[in-house]
């Protein structure tokens, strides 16, 4: 099965430790400026997922959700969660850890397309 959003190891690790500080988290990725152009990690229970919002997948069991106008432009392409030393959105939990999640992306070949497409139906 394709998987339209994973994450890096280091991804992996930092949503083990910050799950231990706050509990469960839920990502979005919502497009725009600022804070909105990259990943955002929340506490699970302190983020409203909206009637627009496409889930993605988990990472680390933590939901991924991405707004759908974003969808349409990345809909093509497998998102990959990673982790880069700096400051990142200042609403999103990782930020004290003096790092910040980082958007990669990889286009889907022909055959996952067509994977997806069937499991669509």
């Amino acid at each position: 099965m394709v998987d339209r959003v994973r994450a890096t190891d280091e991804t992996i690790n930092l949503i083990q430790k910050l799950e231990k500080k706050h509990g469960p988290l839920l990502f979005h990725q919502s497009g725009g400026c600022c804070d909105g152009s990259s990943p955002m990690c929340f506490p699970k229970d302190e983020f409203r997922v909206g009637k627009s919002d496409i889930y993605l997948g988990d990472i680390g069991g933590a939901p991924f959700y991405i707004a759908k106008d974003q969808y349409e432009y990345w809909k093509h392409t497998q998102l990959i969660i990673d982790v880069v030393k700096g400051r990142g959105g200042m609403f999103s939990v990782e930020g004290p850890e003096g790092v910040r999640f980082l958007l990669r992306s990889r286009v889907f070949t022909e055959e996952e397309r067509e994977e997806l497409q069937l499991s669509a139906t």
